[in-house]
């Protein structure tokens, strides 16, 4: 579980949920659930071959993680990584033939983009200052296959939902970058963080559920970046489970802003909660 910072998963889930939203389908619980799974299997075989690629780094900024600690062996993390993303791969071609009754190429060419994505970002992140936006598009590729999934890969609400995730994420993970560095050596990256605000503001009408929700993300983010921020006390890991928790409040967004102030919007406030539950026994990073 630690290998696969499992307690992040509900991100995940929300984001397949946001995706299908937004492709202009209303989630069928068997294909969401296809779905959800197979893209875990990716998102847990991406964060074991983090360890694996990472073992040389870890062995001297945290030689708590478990390959450094003995707990298991280099082998065994490259096995069960390149494992569970086959297996994604095949669930996802699953969810293809149930939605469309046949095997479909679009939905399996997605599924190989985002193992490719995740192979390269674990392989080059040290040494690739352009890393933060290949991990955001791992996540913004989440929402594109929902879009195959469903048939609308490149319409507009996918497309622009997958680009404002995508800089989310690149400010999240230029934070969590600095997780093992005494200061922060820039802060402009964290403006990354406003867009998804920039977007939803003019897309929520009137003082609903949505609007309330978009509020409470804006103080969550706020909540955050305060940990990376503060000359005393800076906490960076705090900071970036926070801002991984809050990768639901988005989906619920932008949820939002093409579903109204609907149930889907709680599932995605749930997500969220059920984040932050599992990270107090699983570390998120």
């Amino acid at each position: 579980m630690r290998l696969g910072r499992v307690s992040n998963l509900p991100t995940v889930w929300t984001n397949c949920l946001a995706g299908i939203i937004l492709a202009g389908a209303a989630p069928d619980a068997i294909l969401l659930g296809c779905l959800a799974a197979s893209i875990s299997l990716f998102y847990v075989s991406g964060m074991f071959l983090n360890d694996a690629f990472d073992h040389h780094y870890d062995r001297d900024l945290r030689p708590e993680r478990p390959i450094p600690s003995g707990a298991i062996s280099l082998g065994e993390v490259y096995a069960v990584g390149f494992g569970l993303m086959a297996a994604g791969e095949g669930l996802l071609a699953v969810a293809g033939i149930w939605n469309r009754g046949r095997i479909d190429l679009p939905v399996i060419v997605a599924g190989g983009v985002l193992g490719a994505l995740i192979i390269y970002y674990n392989y080059r992140h040290k040494r690739d200052p352009l890393s933060p936006l290949v991990m955001a598009s791992c996540r913004g590729m989440i929402y594109l296959i929902a879009g195959a999934v469903i048939g609308s890969t490149l319409s507009p609400a996918v497309l622009a939902g997958a680009s404002v995730l995508m800089a989310y994420l690149v400010g999240l993970t230029y934070v969590a970058k600095q997780e093992n560095l005494r200061e922060v050596r820039n802060l402009w990256p964290l403006a990354f963080l406003l867009v998804p605000f920039a977007y939803s503001a003019r897309l929520l009408t009137g003082w609903d559920f949505g609007a309330l929700l978009y509020v409470a993300f804006l103080v969550w983010v706020v909540y955050a970046v305060s940990f990376v921020t503060r000359k005393t006390g800076r906490n960076i890991p705090r900071a970036v489970v926070s801002l991984i928790a809050g990768i639901s409040l988005l989906d619920g967004v932008l949820i939002a802003t093409v579903a109204g102030p609907s149930a889907w919007v709680l599932l995605a406030l749930a997500g969220f909660g059920l984040t932050l539950f599992f990270q107090r026994f699983v570390p998120g990073t």
